[in-house]
């Protein structure tokens, strides 16, 4: 940071809180509206907290590459030549001898889903004076948007669980903090929430449908140019969820029974050729390279990249096969939703995901705890939960058995986080009502 963040940051502030309080009656209702602006207010914190955590505890690292590194050089190309920025804004790693003098000096220039962000940063850097602070000000406000999009649609759903799904969503600590900087996270959290929005005004609401469209295809587009593994955790389960759906729909139980089989044949079809082409063009997530991809990416963050962090872990040996992942897949899942445990802490960040991972466990049991096990299951059946949980544990999966660093593995879950708590939520107010029902 500079000192012109403190000049541009309030300005900044004051614009989009302008914007959102503009805004916020039509996209939100009496009872919605109290956590608007605390939802808003905790993730404009987290962007300068990612900022001053990177600059003076880090030292350096993936907002301060993206930032300093990467789009401040294409903000200084559009200040002096506005043709070399327009020229940098649209490169995809190429030699321009007209752009060379500031391409050279992006590290990440050759990075396609690194050099994504570098270039949405740059585009608020064009009108925050190459800011930090206001650029990561306009994130954490992208990552808000989609989130509270995504919120609006989960409290239609179910208008009695407001207050849950608003700590789910935005008051988790690691969510709202390590989901709000500049950083890969922040974008792919605001487009992950853009996505399921939008899928369910297309599929479930048929509302404003060709600006739902719209909607979703851009939001696939963030979401697999910067983190292509977030959608094959993603779409499947979306997939899966419309065609729990239509089951339900079917009123007469005997054809419910006779149609189920053949649907959900479709459905698991359908989800395995979409994970199957989305790998198409990225041969690190093409199906038969996936434990291969996961096994180079443990030991890299593990031994080498994160080394240093003292925050390693270890799940067992991986031998890039899917008979060691499938072996590693319950510690995966756990490590991703409950470690690190309070006495593996060794620095104040890992204190927090501790904390978390307390919290999370902590909710788990006292699911558990309040209900028979019966009405759990009876309730697991509802299409929503159903989406909620696939997700939330193919994606603890994917990233507890691919990173080996309780660090990275903070924000890298934070995608996941929230469908596992709403998940929780709703799994109790179903079984809570089913026990009151029989009490009755």
């Amino acid at each position: 940071m500079k000192p012109i963040d403190f000049l541009i940051a309030p300005v900044t502030f004051s614009v989009l809180m302008f914007v959102a309080y503009g805004i916020r009656d039509a996209f939100a209702d009496q009872e919605t509206k109290i956590y608007f602006f605390p939802a808003l207010l905790l993730k404009m914190l987290g962007a300068i907290g990612v900022g001053l955590i990177y600059q003076f505890y880090y030292g350096g690292g993936d907002t301060y590459t993206y930032f300093t590194h990467g789009s401040s050089h294409i903000v200084d190309a559009f200040y002096q030549n506005f043709s070399s920025g327009l020229k940098l804004l649209t490169a995809n790693g190429e030699f321009d001898a007209e752009t060379y003098q500031y391409s050279s000096k992006i590290w990440m220039y050759r990075d396609t889903t690194s050099y994504f962000i570098v270039r949405i940063a740059s585009i608020f850097g064009v009108i925050t004076y190459n800011s930090y602070a206001g650029v990561a000000l306009f994130f954490a406000f992208f990552s808000f948007w989609g989130l509270w999009m995504m919120y609006q649609s989960f409290c239609n759903i179910y208008p009695e669980l407001k207050l849950q799904f608003a700590i789910a969503i935005f008051f988790i600590p690691t969510v709202f903090f390590w989901g709000s900087g500049i950083l890969k996270d922040t974008v792919t959290l605001g487009a992950t929430g853009l996505l399921v929005y939008a899928f369910i005004q297309v599929f479930f609401e048929r509302k404003k449908l060709y600006l739902n469209i719209l909607l979703l295809i851009a939001a696939i587009y963030i979401v697999t140019s910067v983190k292509l593994y977030i959608f094959l955790c993603l779409m499947p389960a979306l997939i899966l969820w419309y065609f729990f759906y239509r089951i339900g729909r079917i009123k007469s139980l005997v054809l419910r029974v006779l149609v189920a089989p053949f649907l959900l044949v479709i459905g698991g079809g359908l989800a395995y050729f979409v994970a199957l082409k989305a790998g198409e063009d990225n041969n690190r997530y093409a199906l038969d390279q996936i434990a291969e991809t996961a096994q180079v990416t443990a030991y890299d963050i593990r031994y080498w990249t994160g080394r240093d962090a003292g925050s390693g872990y270890s799940l067992g040996e991986l031998d890039g096969t899917f008979g060691s992942m499938i072996r590693l897949a319950p510690q995966a899942v756990n490590v991703s939703l409950f470690r690190p445990y309070l006495w593996e802490v060794n620095n104040p960040l890992m204190l927090l995901s501790a904390m978390e991972a307390v919290f999370l466990l902590g909710l788990t049991i006292r699911l558990f705890y309040r209900n028979k096990i019966v009405h759990i299951l009876q309730s697991i059946r509802s299409p929503i939960i159903l989406f909620c949980l696939i997700f939330a544990i193919i994606f603890a999966f994917g990233v507890g058995i691919s990173t080996y660093n309780f660090g990275t593995l903070s924000r890298y879950r934070i995608v996941m986080v929230p469908f596992y708590v709403m998940a929780i939520y709703i799994l109790d107010f179903h079984a809570q009502a089913k026990k009151e029902s029989r009490v009755v």
